[in-house]
């Protein structure tokens, strides 16, 4: 198994993203095609004494695209970018899956333009795992698609489910639309004609759920619009970072609070490791018809490492096969 990782993408590119990478084909066996400018990317392999002994290869891709970019735009005139050489490795059958921490709306277009799209599925969605009191859930979509119909929700809660119960183990996925309010009459007209189509299909549907219920483990699938989902997702992520400042603050401030980080640094340890995003390494791009994991821009080397782990797991799980089959079965049944 090969997975195309973009070398390029991200706000440490290329070091950190080359560093992950050569970790994931060191510990887990995975042959690792890294793509952009050959000569800055080769210059970032040779610092690794073992790099010889590594299934790597390098895919030159003289173009990047930039983060304020027009996404589209950029594509057009930079046909080998390296998002886009990555996606057609993939298209092409010479990479399982795609892995980019680089401006998500480009690899969104590149992904939708090089691999098109599941058939019943008219837009992606991405689906990045957030912790939750009980372990994690699903938000879906937190940015692919900004302006919505209600059908593309529905869309979004059948892939979903279909990722909650093969890469979380969920047996029967709890399906919650985010909203500002409990009630099915709450929201606008997006949410609530969303409600009547979720609550009327085959899925677990438990109705609205507001932004608080999101860390509650309410649901373990939250469907939200593009815009609704991304704004949900960088508010806690601004969260997390402030109470991981304000409690480093005070853990310092006195001797004793000091003595008290000693005796309890392995439930800080745990605390840390529950909300760090680089322990998921990435979110699927669901609804294209080819493996994307898109990770966070300021990817460390260990969310690349465990992004490309992601996207092996998922090529051999066959989850695009399962969400296909999951969405031609609802398509029927409604």
């Amino acid at each position: 198994m090969r997975i195309a990782v973009d070398a390029m993408g991200g706000d440490h590119a290329p070091s950190r993203i080359v560093d992950g990478a050569l970790a994931a084909a060191r510990h887990l066996g995975i042959g690792v095609d890294l793509v952009g400018r050959q000569d800055v990317v080769q210059a970032e392999i040779v610092r690794h004494e073992d790099h010889g002994t590594l299934d790597i290869r390098v895919i030159d891709a003289p173009d990047v695209i930039g983060m304020s970019e027009s996404p589209a735009h950029a594509l057009r005139r930079k046909p080998r970018a390296s998002i886009r050489v990555a996606a057609e490795l993939v298209a092409r059958g010479e990479s399982a899956a795609l892995v980019s921490a680089g401006h998500t709306g480009a690899v969104v277009v590149a992904a939708h333009a090089t691999f098109g799209m599941l058939p019943g599925v008219d837009r992606p969605g991405l689906a990045p795992s957030v912790p939750t009191r009980g372990g994690s859930a699903v938000l879906i979509d937190a940015g692919a698609t900004v302006e919505c119909k209600p059908s593309h929700l529905l869309q979004f809660g059948v892939m979903g489910s279909v990722y909650a119960r093969t890469w979380m183990g969920v047996e029967r996925p709890t399906v919650g639309l985010l909203s500002i309010g409990e009630e099915e009459t709450k929201g606008n007209d997006l949410t609530r004609e969303a409600h009547r189509l979720l609550k009327s299909s085959r899925l677990h549907f438990i109705g609205n759920v507001e932004a608080r219920d999101i860390f509650s483990g309410a649901a373990d699938v939250i469907v939200a619009d593009g815009f609704t989902g991304n704004v949900a997702l960088k508010l806690s992520e601004g969260l997390v970072e402030m109470v991981e400042e304000l409690l480093g603050e005070e853990l310092q401030s006195t001797f004793s609070s000091q003595v008290g980080y000693l005796l309890s640094r392995r439930a800080f340890r745990r605390f840390r490791r529950r909300v760090d995003y680089s322990e998921y390494g990435g979110a699927p791009l669901m609804g294209v018809a080819g493996l994307c994991i898109v990770g966070h821009g300021r990817s460390s080397a260990k969310a690349v490492r465990n992004a490309v782990a992601m996207a092996a797991r998922f090529a051999t799980s066959r989850v695009l096969e399962r969400v296909e089959q999951e969405i031609a079965a609802e398509v029927q049944a409604g």
